[in-house]
């Protein structure tokens, strides 16, 4: 694992966000801009510096505190978005407004100023004013219920695809083509980025499939649900686990070969009857080897099939080392910067501050 550099570089060096402190996704949308090498100027309340379990989020950061409750503060971090390029905020609809912050200022002292707005439910909507969470936001678009085996309960993908592939990802895909757009116009603009929105682009494949009969609303009955004894996951002879993904038939072929089963008599691979016949046979086959075992077999085919990892396994994987996508920030493992640039590549990105910058400091020139 790599050691932070304090290098600023990167494909959006050169391009200031102001963040308005949140949790969750705004946050993360901000860490993601400042890998790629944005200038990010988070503004909090005084006296809320990165607490324990917030800190390795803050990377890459200046910090400055201001009350957004006094008309002197709102008054200097209006002078902050006279010199920015992006603001993201993640308040409920009207909050900024009412601060004193909302888009018609901002884009008033600065038109030409990216202004994404990340929340749950969306800037309007009978939901819009509502609390919620993840799991709450993926519920309603329907990809919560299609995640869980056949006849259990639907099981929350962690927060993964509300909070963050359909939040903080599509903020800052909204941001980066609201920048493209304004060179061409020389304007800013308002992003609605609501983390419901996000999670219905994401299942897109999903409601293609639903669409042309290929996919039921029956939980664990389908192509990548578990309803297929060949996308599944097998427990091994120590209690670990293999992940098994051979959809196409050659690579269900290697699959086969790798369990030294004979494929002569076998069901058809994706008959929906023989599912259970299937993966009995291919559990009690797994049950035979511990799961290094089946990854030594496994590792140099086209099989689809890998060991299950812990987060602490994923720390020692070959092919994550030699890529270096963990590095370690302050004494927290953590991911590298991504995607990889070939010509403008990211740095490591520096620790989260251990206190607040003047805000007359920041930006002075």
């Amino acid at each position: 694992m790599s050691t932070p550099s304090t290098a600023a570089q990167g494909p959006l060096a050169g391009i200031r966000v102001v963040e308005l402190a949140g949790i969750g996704p705004g946050p993360h949308a901000a860490l993601l801009l400042a890998d790629l090498g944005a200038d990010v100027v988070r503004v909090q309340r005084p006296g809320q510096l990165p607490g324990f379990m917030e800190r390795p989020q803050w990377r890459g950061r200046t910090i400055v505190e201001a009350n957004l409750k006094d008309p002197a503060d709102i008054d200097k971090v209006l002078g902050l978005i006279e010199k920015a390029d992006v603001l993201i905020e993640g308040f409920r609809p009207g909050v900024t407004e009412r601060m004193g912050l909302g888009p018609e200022v901002a884009l008033e002292r600065n038109p030409r100023l990216v202004y994404g707005r990340m929340t749950g439910w969306g800037q309007d909507g009978p939901l819009a004013d509502r609390a919620g969470h993840d799991i709450n936001y993926i519920s309603l678009t329907g990809v919560l219920n299609a995640i869980g085996r056949k006849g259990e309960r639907p099981v929350p993908p962690l927060n993964m695809v509300g909070d963050f592939g359909g939040g903080s990802m599509f903020l800052v895909f909204g941001v980066l083509a609201a920048l493209v757009e304004r060179q061409s116009s020389g304007r800013g603009q308002v992003i609605d980025s609501a983390m419901i929105d996000g999670a219905l682009a994401l299942s897109h494949m999903i409601w293609g499939m639903r669409g042309v009969g290929l996919w039921s609303d029956e939980r664990g009955t389908n192509l990548l649900d578990t309803g297929m004894a060949f996308y599944d996951t097998y427990e091994t002879a120590d209690g670990k686990y293999m992940a098994v993904g051979c959809i196409e038939p050659q690579f269900y072929a290697e699959f086969l070969k790798g369990l030294e089963i004979d494929p002569t008599g076998l069901p058809h691979q994706i008959d929906p009857t023989a599912q259970d016949e299937l993966r009995k046979l291919f559990a009690e086959k797994f049950k035979t080897k511990t799961r290094d075992e089946w990854w030594a077999i496994f590792e140099h085919t086209d099989a689809c099939t890998t060991p299950v990892l812990t987060l602490t396994e994923a720390t020692q994987n070959p092919h994550i080392q030699a890529r270096s996508g963990l590095v370690e920030i302050d004494g927290v493992v953590q991911h590298a910067p991504a995607p990889r640039f070939s010509r403008t590549p990211g740095a490591i990105p520096t620790p989260p501050p251990t206190e607040g910058t003047p805000i007359e400091q920041v930006w002075a020139d």
